[in-house]
């Protein structure tokens, strides 16, 4: 049995599909069952209720799982609340840290994370150093693993482009924060998935991993090709990052807030993977942009 933290989210619920298609018995872990059980009831997996900020609520979580696969992401990502522990540091470092002793307790044969390209004990953005933490919590633990670091994910339902899609849908021009010109490395969800779920096999590769799809693309280059496949061109108009930042600096403590100044930097920094080893170890075909963005937009 599987247990895959995280699972009702845009790249853990991709996760989920995969494994259950390959015939696995899957439980997806989630703080808030009453919210998201439709949805993953919907797609055939059972729900059990764990949260990384509870320690005392992963025991029973991961009872009985011989996989453990950690997609998890803060309820606000990427904008922290830290008054909530919503920030990268609980979720990605310290809830890792959690979560692989309670699976590690569990007897777990195997553990799977999802950390992200330029995770590193001195990067200098805090999301990458809380995803090396986390890397370091499982590498601690002794418990067989993969480490996968996705570069930038794309697909339906996304954080990030499926935005600026809806925006392009809607407005005669498509805005673009910053000079669009930072450098990423598109991996379609499905690739995504499917790398996990092999990850996942018993006897699998151990070890770090990056995936990003096979090209280096600029976000111009990206929306461009985006809009080539959703059958119009419109004009982009690039938003200095400042601009955003200022209401950022006033929304993060809304509710649900749409933006902080850290969310502007998270969404312009470069993005990008060196997919070696993945492809060294792992039987995958990573799919090129216009592929993957062909089989959910129509002009």
């Amino acid at each position: 049995m599987i247990v895959v933290a995280g699972g009702s989210g845009f790249i853990g619920s991709a996760v989920v599909r995969r494994l259950l298609a390959g015939g696995q018995e899957v439980r997806v872990m989630t703080a808030h069952p009453e919210r998201s059980r439709s949805r993953i009831e919907g797609m055939g997996a059972a729900v059990v209720l764990g949260d990384v900020l509870d320690a005392s609520s992963l025991a029973g979580a991961v009872r009985g799982a011989g996989v453990v696969i950690q997609t998890l992401t803060f309820p606000t990502f990427p904008v922290e609340k830290a008054r909530k522990r919503f920030t990268f540091e609980e979720f990605d470092h310290l809830g890792t840290e959690r979560l692989v002793g309670a699976a590690v307790e569990a007897g777990a044969k195997r553990y799977v994370f999802c950390s992200g390209s330029g995770a590193g004990p001195d990067a200098p953005k805090v999301w990458f150093r809380a995803k090396w933490g986390g890397e370091e919590a499982v590498r601690r633990s002794g418990i067989e693993h993969a480490i996968l670091r996705p570069s930038w994910v794309y697909g339906p339902g996304d954080p990030s482009l499926s935005r600026l899609v809806a925006l392009y849908r809607r407005l005669p021009f498509l805005p673009v924060v910053g000079d669009g010109e930072q450098r990423l490395q598109p991996a379609f969800v499905d690739d995504v998935a499917d790398a996990f779920a092999l990850a996942a096999r018993p006897g699998a590769p151990a070890g770090t991993f990056e995936i990003g799809g096979p090209e280096v693309l600029s976000m111009n280059q990206v929306l461009g090709t985006m809009m080539e496949v959703a059958g119009r061109s419109k004009p982009m108009v690039h938003v200095p990052p400042f601009l955003p930042k200022l209401p950022g600096a006033f929304t993060r403590f809304l509710p649900n807030p749409p933006l902080s100044p850290g969310a502007v930097d998270f969404i312009t920094g470069d993005a990008l993977a060196d997919t070696r080893s993945l492809l060294a170890a792992f039987d995958l075909r990573l799919t090129p942009l216009r592929a993957g963005l062909a089989t959910y937009l129509r002009p």
